[in-house]
This record gives C-alpha cells, sequence and structure tokens, in this order.
C-alpha cells in the first residue's frame, strides 16, 4: 500500500524480519551506530557513483532496496504503545519503505512529514 500512495506501485522490496543481534550488527557495520535499533533501510537508489543500480527480478519494476526489522523491537514497542505486533510490524514496514522513496526523519519537518503518510497509509492497508 505504501509503494502505491507514494506512485510507486511497480516496485521491489526486500524485507526482512529478525532479531535485535542481528540488526545490532548491522546497524554498527554500515551506520556507525553500536546500539539495536527497530527499522534500517538500504535504499538502492544510493549507488555510489558510476556503480550501476541492481537490476530487478522482474522487468518493470524499480529494486528500491531492503528493509530490516527487529521483531524483538518491535514486539517491546507494541507494548509501549499499546498495539498489536501486526500494527508495529506493519508501521516499521511502512516507515522502512518511506525511507527507501527518499524520505527523511533527521529533522523535526521530516519525520512529521513521514509520521502524517505513515497515517495516511496504514488507513488504506
Amino acid at each position: 500500500m505504501a509503494l502505491q500512495y507514494e506512485g510507486t506501485p511497480r516496485a521491489e522490496v526486500s524485507l526482512l524480519l529478525t532479531d535485535d543481534a542481528t540488526v545490532h550488527s548491522m546497524n554498527r557495520d554500515y551506520r556507525h551506530k553500536d546500539k539495536p535499533t527497530d527499522v534500517l533501510s538500504f535504499a538502492q537508489r544510493d549507488n555510489l557513483p558510476g556503480v550501476p543500480a541492481t537490476p530487478s527480478d522482474f522487468p518493470g519494476n524499480e529494486m528500491l532496496g531492503d528493509v530490516i526489522i527487529s521483531v524483538e523491537t518491535a514486539a517491546r514497542q507494541a507494548i509501549e504503545h499499546n498495539v498489536t505486533l501486526n500494527d508495529e510490524l506493519s508501521l516499521l514496514t511502512v516507515h522502512g519503505i518511506l525511507h527507501l522513496l527518499g524520505y527523511d526523519d533527521m529533522t523535526d519537518e521530516g519525520a512529521e512529514e513521514m509520521r502524517v503518510k505513515e497515517r495516511a497509509i496504514l488507513v488504506l492497508a
């Protein structure tokens, strides 16, 4: 639903549901942040200059990238936010996909823009 909402209905996203230890090591190795997190996104659109994009396995689709979610962290957050685990996983999936599409939550304005889009997408789902 997030891809369709953002006008990219024929795109490919890889989703990995994993544990805190795996996300922690990926966050440390790739983002240089030595701590676990809830969701990581690795966009194919972020290719280095001169390096060709990875082709999609499905003709006509763009390979956006990978979303990695810690189910352990999602479960803790679901309890904190008083929502179901499925709802929290849905939110983190949408959040990760928005990052793949170029949205950034490093500023207050960017974070608010993402929250608005997340709510709109989840209402449609």
